[in-house]
């Protein structure tokens, strides 16, 4: 094997050493993203709050990391690099020899994620497990004191049933041969574990499965969530269900907030290929059902070349002309769950530079390749509200390769005039200057000024003039002449204080008024054992609460290591030949079932110029939706 520096717990720089291996035989120019500025540098935490070292992601390449081996699984090292217009990882497992896998088909576009990269977190002070010294991560995982990030959103299945039968899907209790579906008692526990999470508890919780609305508590366990503090409550769902008004309706009114609505295109070839069956008028159905009980609706194309990537430009359309109830995209390119060549994986592989650059040509620039920032790139705002709180905040600190999104704003009263963030607002600039008057007041917290003020109970003037500070370099940045028609700078703070608090965002009132219209076009690419990387691993920001009693980072559950199968089995409710289904309509994986709609509620889409794809491709059973991957 290649002998390497710095590989096993964290990523470094690549440096070779005698080497009689294929890695490094390549890429080997350095390349950087555009300048930071230094004082970035100073807001990476060096330990987590449990006291493992976090060491800082390489801001330039080529780097090594650890990955695993795609065809044992064990973790091995792994180098990041460039070669041509391309970014690369490569590995080698004494085994199983040499893998290269494509991570961008653009390194300009890749490595501007990485500018806008602000440092990571701190995890937990009271992590799940203590990681085992003599095992590498991700081997035992739970989450244990070594993990960067904290929760940010948590999953949670509550059944492995389902009422379609997708052949992207691996996690059903067709596919299993077992119904794992946790009791009321047990989600209870779950939930319990996310709200205790400490310094931040999590807020915000999607029911997954499966499909979550077949359990037969689903209103019940909707309800507990929303007594137990959870802020969002989500679905990740095939919106079969929610197409019933009075269902929805119940489920609404228990403290349903929105739906993660499987979405794959706008015309009905598609979801033949990707569902099983045509169920695009089931969806559009469900849509206009959200929109009457005041449901959200984040779209989630599960993306595959060949079958939808022509798509992507349509289904951000769409979202566009539906705007008042949609309120953003979450794309999720398929993963690879089985063993494949790599001349298949190079051909078949879609990224996120893939899918950015694919909306801006198919848009025709309404969603351009300068407004994808990494998701962490919310940072400055997150620590902004903690250094003027001084306490700990919610924000995202997970690493770039994990996805990347922006904002489209929309008139409210005309959704044919929609304007990216960047149109309007110098929105890097922005965000630099926020994150350094944010280390400067958290500074200021230990002065002894700010002491004696706080005795005195009047430190929260000081803290007023530094909101003051911050409102100033966003009125600077903000250029209300190239703003879309309405959007004035008290309307834009309107919708930056809806974001960290969703009572006073996404209404028609506010959004006429106080408010305006956005939605979030974004993607996320969850990893498989060809590109897996462990330092993603560590930073990940959407954990499973599984019926163990244990949190799982989302891409160790649900790919690469693949706890998921293991709990799942440890904790099958029962074999599916002993199981028999509860009678309510909405508890059952009734595949025919469809709703009538009300009189009142109207089904139709455009299909934006793509028509129907004459593509006789067919889904290769190597691959895997993103939440469902089986190594």
């Amino acid at each position: 094997m290649v002998a390497i520096s710095g590989t096993g717990s964290s990523a470094e720089p690549a440096e070779i050493l005698e080497n009689t291996s294929q890695i490094g035989k390549t890429g080997n120019k350095t390349v950087r993203g555009a300048i930071r500025p230094s004082f970035l540098n100073r807001c990476q935490p060096k330990v987590t709050y449990a006291g493992h070292p976090i060491k800082e992601i390489p801001w330039t390449l080529p780097y090594f990391t650890s990955s695993l081996c795609p065809e044992c699984g064990k973790v091995v090292s792994a180098r990041k690099f460039a070669e041509g217009k391309a970014v690369y990882m490569e590995k080698e497992c004494a085994e199983h020899g040499y893998f290269k896998e494509i991570l961008s088909p653009d390194v300009d576009f890749y490595m501007n994620l990485f500018t806008y990269r602000f440092g990571d977190n701190r995890g937990f002070t009271n992590p799940n497990v203590q990681a085992d010294l003599n095992r590498d991560c991700p081997e035992n995982c739970g989450i244990c004191n070594q993990h960067h990030s904290h929760t940010c959103m948590s999953n949670i299945d509550l059944t492995n049933r389902c009422d379609m039968t997708c052949p992207v899907c691996f996690a059903n209790a067709n596919a299993m041969g077992y119904i794992t579906e946790p009791s009321v008692e047990q989600i209870t526990m779950m939930l319990r574990t996310l709200r205790e999470r400490k310094p931040v508890p999590c807020k915000v919780i999607q029911f997954s499965g499966g499909e979550p609305t077949i359990h037969p508590n689903f209103v019940e366990i909707v309800k507990i969530a929303k007594d137990m503090g959870f802020s969002q409550i989500q679905i990740a769902t095939n919106g079969k269900n929610l197409s019933d008004y009075d269902f929805a309706k119940r489920c609404h009114d228990a403290g349903l907030k929105s739906l993660y609505l499987q979405f794959d295109g706008v015309t009905k070839d598609v979801y033949k290929k990707t569902r099983g069956e045509d169920v695009l008028e089931m969806k559009l159905q469900a849509i206009e059902v959200a929109r009457k009980v005041g449901l959200r609706v984040v779209l989630v194309p599960t993306i595959i070349r060949g079958i939808n990537d022509h798509q992507v430009g349509a289904i951000v359309r769409f979202a566009c002309a539906h705007s008042d109830v949609v309120s953003g995209i979450s794309f999720q390119p398929v993963c690879f769950t089985g063993r494949i060549s790599e001349r298949d994986r190079m051909r078949q592989r879609y990224t996120i530079t893939d899918l950015a650059l694919d909306i801006e040509r198919q848009t025709n620039g309404l969603m351009p390749r300068d407004n994808w920032f990494g998701l962490g790139s919310t940072q400055p705002l997150s620590r902004l509200s903690e250094a003027l709180s001084g306490k700990p905040a919610f924000f995202v600190s997970c690493h770039p390769d994990c996805g990347a999104g922006g904002y489209l704003f929309i008139n409210p009263q005309n959704p044919s005039e929609v304007k990216p963030i960047t149109a309007f607002m110098n929105l890097r600039e922005t965000l630099f200057e926020i994150q350094n008057l944010s280390e400067k007041l958290s500074k200021r917290r230990g002065k002894w000024w700010y002491r004696a003020l706080s005795s005195l109970r009047i430190a929260r003037s000081a803290d007023l003039f530094g909101g003051v500070k911050a409102l100033k370099i966003i009125r600077e940045k903000f250029d209300p002449s190239k703003a879309p028609t309405g959007l004035t700078l008290r309307r834009m703070l309107g919708v930056m204080d809806g974001y960290k608090d969703t009572k006073k965002g996404r209404h028609p009132e506010t959004e006429r008024t106080t408010s305006y219209r956005t939605i979030f076009v974004a993607g996320m690419h969850f990893q498989d054992r060809y590109n897996y990387d462990v330092e993603r691993a560590r930073r990940c920001v959407i954990h499973q609460s599984a019926p163990d009693g244990k949190m799982y980072p989302f891409c160790t559950y649900n790919s690469g290591p693949y706890y998921r199968e293991r709990v799942e089995e440890k904790m099958q409710t029962t074999k599916i030949s002993d199981y028999v289904e509860p009678g309510a309509v909405h508890a059952r994986a009734d595949r025919s079932k469809r709703f009538t709609a009300p009189s009142d509620i109207r089904i139709e889409v455009k299909d934006y110029g793509v028509g129907d794809s004459n593509s006789s491709y067919h889904i290769p059973e190597n691959y895997g939706c993103c939440s469902t991957a089986k190594g």
